[in-house]
């Protein structure tokens, strides 16, 4: 990524170019993008292609200050992260389903950066750890969103825990963003995919989370969970402005989220 669609895509998440490569910065980044750049599956459901390349991600995030599933967050952001000088490794992630058992391999990307330690960084799961994970080490991590552990696996991988029940499992091997495509091209077409059956746009806020589903607007402020259904489209559209910070070229046809 060149100095320039760096100083965007900073200028996209309010974040200044960081004096220093270590775990501070790095910090300010996850949080910062988190904040700004919604997780969104809308393109699923209006007929976009999904692209997993550098200049799409960019085009879709920076310039169209879209958002995107861990695909596209955390691709988009490996290349921010490898443009200012971190050392990233994009990591394949399966993500515990009920029953104990883990989904598919490539379920979730995820970031290995590795500074004086290495970190997990994450800007795509939806709601999940703020701030990056240490990956040495076993005591508790304390986050905004719970308590977090990083566990170890075979083969060298990572077991995370959240709230003492298992999360995912992170693989050590490193992998190319072209790793993805097939798992991304499942989860954006197929009917057993937990993304074709509704729609979402959700961020992160200071006191809780905001979220789109379709017709209805759910806000958790300081625990407390609201909900309002929307009544008609140019309310909808106008949530995703002003709320989210852009304007869909159309609406999803479906409307009403499964519950």
């Amino acid at each position: 990524m060149d100095a320039d669609r760096i100083d965007a895509y900073l200028d996209r998440i309010g974040a200044r170019r960081p004096e220093r490569l270590d775990a501070d910065s790095l910090r300010e980044l996850q949080e910062r993008h988190l904040s700004t750049v919604p997780f969104e599956n809308l393109s699923i459901h209006i007929g976009e292609r999904i692209t997993l390349t550098e200049d799409a991600l960019f085009d879709k995030i920076v310039r169209r200050k879209r958002g995107g599933f861990c695909y596209e967050l955390n691709g988009a952001f490996a290349a921010l992260l490898a443009g200012l000088g971190f050392d990233v490794t994009l990591l394949a992630v399966k993500v515990f389903i009920d029953g104990g058992k883990t989904g598919p391999p490539f379920d979730h990307l995820a970031l290995r950066v590795d500074l004086d330690e290495p970190w997990l960084a994450d800007v795509g799961f939806g709601r999940h750890a703020r701030r990056p994970l240490r990956l040495t080490g076993t005591e508790p991590q304390h986050d905004v969103e719970g308590e977090f552990l990083v566990l170890p696996a075979a083969a060298g991988d990572w077991e995370i825990r959240w709230n003492g029940k298992a999360a995912c499992l992170v693989e050590a091997r490193a992998r190319e963003l072209s790793d993805f495509i097939p798992t991304c091209w499942w989860q954006a077409t197929s009917p057993d995919s937990h993304f074709t059956g509704f729609v979402t746009c959700s961020l992160p806020t200071p006191v809780g989370r905001i979220t789109l589903g379709g017709d209805r607007l759910y806000e958790t402020i300081d625990g407390e969970r609201t909900e309002t259904v929307l009544p008609d489209e140019d309310a909808i559209m106008a949530t995703y402005r002003d709320r989210f910070g852009f304007e869909p070229d159309r609406l999803p046809s479906i409307l009403h989220p499964r519950t």
